[in-house]
């Protein structure tokens, strides 16, 4: 298990087993995180998905 910080509230995200990509959500503010790098781990704000209406 390793710790890391929330990028948009600065609170601590336990984190185990994950790969790049994978979608985590802050448990203090409910963003939904998405791991970018895993040495060193960092996440970022995931974009949000957008409807592409059958383009």
């Amino acid at each position: 298990m390793e710790n890391t910080k929330c990028p948009v509230c600065d609170a601590d995200v336990k984190v185990t087993d994950v790969i790049v990509g994978e979608l985590l959500t802050c448990a203090d503010c409910g963003v939904e995180l998405e791991v970018t790098s895993l040495s060193p781990l960092t996440l970022e704000e995931a974009p949000e998905v957008q409807e592409d209406w059958g383009e």
